[in-house]
């Protein structure tokens, strides 16, 4: 089946209704890997409730709330779901995440855009995540590389494409500010899909390696919110609430048992940054731009 650009702009998504709790809270956070140095109290109020410092969500935790699961697996989607990868995720918060509250998440297919018969499709959702009482915490721009299903418009006689998100500043030339250093579990995929995404390309390995993986890999979104914790803990200083927006491109796979450093530059409010896996020394995550709630010092 062929991408239909018409059928997937309109596809309805029912809205997710959520109910977390402090455990979930510190759930995330722990997929994450966050309190795998026992000492390090630094990281306990994002995992531990019994601090002076009160409880807090890491602000990524809202890419797994109101979640509408893999729907491009469903079949009439059209997309190749094998060959699907994720290629950035952008992030605005409006507001602080609880770290227990109900929240109503809306997805919508906002851009389909046709790269051409063996380049590949973009499909880019948004989804807003909001309070019951209508307080807007966060919306959230996925957008997925569909390698298989480059063509669409003509094979489907001309159907429309969209423009492109604007593009993400690159990261630098010069030295970072601050690095931070995350060793990934072995089983952190596995841990990782419990927060809601259970697509197999992250834990079974025949379906990693018909996708061209010699194994599972770690979900995007891990990287994404163990890179969060990295600029929580360097530029905003151990404090979630000052982090306000981050957008980054997923430039590699990253494989559990790996060792992630994240990079930081900062000019005023503003952040960049990206993440290396140290045994290869390849970029993972790349063109990474972010925005803090006040300039740090």
């Amino acid at each position: 089946m062929t991408i239909n650009y018409q059928q997937l702009k309109a596809r309805p998504f029912a809205p997710v209704h959520q109910d977390y709790s402090q455990r979930d809270t510190m759930l995330y956070a722990l997929s994450l890997g966050v309190g795998n140095d026992p000492l390090d109290t630094r990281n306990l109020p994002l995992v531990y409730e019994g601090m002076d410092q009160a409880l807090q969500a890491l602000p990524t935790m809202s890419s797994v709330l109101g979640y509408p699961g893999f729907w491009a697996k469903e079949a009439d989607t059209g997309i190749d779901w094998v060959k699907l990868v994720h290629g950035e995720q952008r992030t605005t918060i409006h507001q602080p995440l609880p770290v227990g509250a109900k929240v109503v998440g809306k997805t919508k297919v906002t851009r389909v855009i046709d790269k051409g018969a063996g380049k590949g499709a973009i499909v880019v959702s948004e989804r807003s995540l909001e309070g019951e009482d209508g307080t807007r915490y966060a919306t959230l721009e996925q957008v997925t590389f569909c390698r298989g299903d480059g063509g669409y418009s003509e094979a489907l006689g001309g159907q429309p494409s969209d423009a492109s998100l604007p593009a993400l500043a690159p990261t630098p030339d010069t030295a970072p500010r601050w690095t931070y250093t995350h060793t990934i579990r072995p089983e952190a995929a596995l841990l990782y899909r419990l927060m809601g995404d259970y697509n197999p390309l992250h834990a079974d390995p025949k379906v990693a390696q018909a996708a061209g993986f010699d194994k599972p890999i770690l979900h995007g979104l891990a990287t994404y919110g163990m890179v969060c914790h990295a600029l929580v803990m360097t530029a905003c200083n151990g404090d979630a609430s000052l982090l306000r927006s981050m957008h980054a491109r997923f430039s590699s796979p990253v494989f559990p048992g790996e060792t992630l450093r994240t990079e930081v530059w900062q000019e005023g409010d503003a952040l960049q940054f990206r993440a290396l896996v140290v045994e290869r020394g390849i970029v993972v995550l790349s063109h990474g731009n972010a925005s803090l709630a006040a300039a740090q010092p």
